[in-house]
């Protein structure tokens, strides 16, 4: 099993900055993705960073992962006030080897941006 603990969130002013971390901790076989996915209010869960970042946060935002720690970073520049909503960390791991790869999800961090 794999448990992902997101940290970082918080409230920031349009423009300004902010950070969000991802830590994977659990038995598990190896890790083979982490990222980055967000869901604003009355909107569905939408991918922000993965193999590549969405074209609506391109320049802005950008996933760092350290697969030594088994944790990913979003740095999160120049903010909008539509970035605003819950980010969730999704892993994707091996339990075993030979396995099947099995997804997993943070309990997200609510990020508030204001105008």
């Amino acid at each position: 099993q794999v448990q992902l603990v997101e940290s970082g969130g918080g409230s920031v002013q349009a423009g300004g900055s902010l950070r969000l971390s991802c830590v994977a901790s659990g038995s598990f076989y190896g890790m083979l993705g982490l990222s980055w996915y967000r869901q604003s209010q009355g909107r569905e869960r939408e991918l922000v960073a993965g193999a590549e970042v969405a074209d609506s946060v391109k320049g802005r935002f950008t996933i760092i992962r350290d697969y030594v720690k088994n944790a990913a970073y979003l740095q999160m520049n120049n903010v909008k006030f539509e970035d605003s909503g819950v980010y969730y960390c999704q892993a994707t791991a091996l339990l075993d080897y030979g396995g099947s790869p099995v997804d997993y999800w943070g309990q997200g961090t609510q990020v508030t941006v204001g105008t």
